[in-house]
C-alpha cells in the first residue's frame, strides 16, 4: 500500500469509472446475498489500538479482528513492522498463514495500525476470492474499494489526516472517493458511520463523497431524479427517438434500440454500478440482474 505521508494529497473523484467497476465485480464474484452477508462493519471498538497495549500483540488481536470481519477463519496473519518505503504489505501464499509487515511509523501511530491491516487483509481475500483486475492500479483501487464496501475500510478513511504542515493519507482512491464508496455502502446496508470518526478531515471528505452518491442515486430515469433533470432526460429521450446518436462520454444513461426495435434505455444501478437496461415505455420496475436491487424507473 502506498505511503502518503507529507506529500499533496490528490482530491476529488478522479477514479470513479475505475472504483464503480470494482463494486460490479465485487458483486459479480461475490453475489448480492454474499455481498449482504457484510451487511454490519466492523465497530471501532474491535480495532481499537491505544498506546498502552503490547505493539505486536495488540497488532495481532486487531489483525484478528480483521480476519473474522472478512470471514476468513482459516487465514493466520502474522504481523511485523520493519523500515520500509511503502505503508504496509502482504506476501500472498497458499496460506495458512500470511505475513504482512508494516512500516516503523505505525510503532507510535496506533490508531492508524487498523487501517493498514484492512488493506492489507483486504488483498487476502481478494487472492482466495481469485477477483483480481488488469493491473497494479486497478488492483490497488479494487482492494480499497472492497475494503470499504465491505465494512472495514472506513478505517481507511478516518487515517486521513491533512493540514497547513502536513498530510497523511492511505490507500490509493482520494479522500473523497472513499467517502463515495462509504456512501454507497451506507444506503444500500442502512448504517450511519458519521459517529465513528476520529478525523474531521476524514468526516469532511466522506460528507463530499456522500453528497457525489446521493447525486448520482437521483439520476434519471429513476423516479427519484430532480426535476431538472427528468426535464434533461425527455430532451434526450427526444432526440434518440428523431436523431439517434452515440451517447455522450461519461452520460449517465444512454439510449439504443434493443432487438425488437423497440428503443432502450441503460443506466447504472445505484446499487452495485452495473448498468440496466430497460425499454421507454413510462412507468417501469426492473430488477438488477446483478445485486437484485429494484428500480422505479419513468423512462
Amino acid at each position: 500500500m502506498p505511503d502518503g505521508v507529507g506529500g499533496p494529497v490528490e482530491h476529488g473523484f478522479v477514479h470513479l469509472r475505475a472504483v464503480r467497476a470494482a463494486i460490479g465485480a465485487l458483486y459479480g464474484r461475490m453475489s448480492g446475498d454474499g455481498v449482504r452477508a457484510y451487511a454490519t462493519s466492523l465497530p471501532p471498538a474491535g480495532v481499537a489500538f491505544s498506546d498502552a497495549d503490547d505493539l505486536h500483540l495488540g497488532a495481532q488481536r486487531v489483525a484478528r479482528a480483521l480476519v473474522r470481519h472478512l470471514r476468513l477463519p482459516d487465514a493466520r496473519m502474522v504481523v511485523g513492522f520493519r523500515a520500509m518505503e511503502h505503508a504496509a504489505s502482504v506476501e500472498l501464499t497458499a496460506g495458512p498463514e500470511y505475513f504482512i509487515e508494516l512500516n516503523d511509523r505505525f510503532r507510535t501511530r496506533r490508531r492508524d495500525v487498523g487501517a493498514a491491516l484492512a488493506h492489507e487483509i483486504t488483498h487476502v481475500l481478494l487472492h482466495r476470492l481469485g477477483l483480481e483486475l488488469p493491473g497494479t492500479r486497478d488492483n490497488e483501487i479494487l482492494t480499497d474499494t472492497v475494503a470499504t464496501y465491505l465494512g472495514a475500510g472506513w478505517l481507511l478513511l478516518d487515517a486521513f489526516r491533512e493540514d497547513a504542515v502536513s498530510s497523511q493519507k492511505l490507500g490509493y482512491l482520494t479522500p473523497e472517493e472513499f467517502g463515495y464508496v462509504l456512501a454507497l455502502r451506507a444506503e444500500a446496508f442502512g448504517e450511519d458511520p458519521s459517529p465513528w470518526f476520529t478525523s474531521p478531515q476524514g468526516y469532511a471528505a466522506y460528507t463530499r463523497g456522500r453528497a457525489r452518491a446521493e447525486q448520482d442515486a437521483r439520476c434519471p430515469p429513476l423516479t427519484v431524479a430532480g426535476r431538472a433533470g427528468r426535464l434533461r432526460y425527455a430532451a434526450d429521450r427526444h432526440r434518440a427517438r428523431t436523431r439517434p446518436r452515440p451517447p455522450a462520454p461519461g452520460a449517465a444513461y444512454a439510449f439504443g434500440a434493443g432487438a425488437d426495435g423497440e428503443l432502450r434505455v441503460s443506466f447504472p444501478c445505484p446499487t452495485c454500478c452495473r448498468r440496466v437496461r430497460v425499454p421507454v415505455r413510462g412507468r417501469v420496475r426492473a430488477r438488477c440482474g446483478l445485486c437484485g436491487t429494484v428500480l422505479e424507473c419513468d423512462t
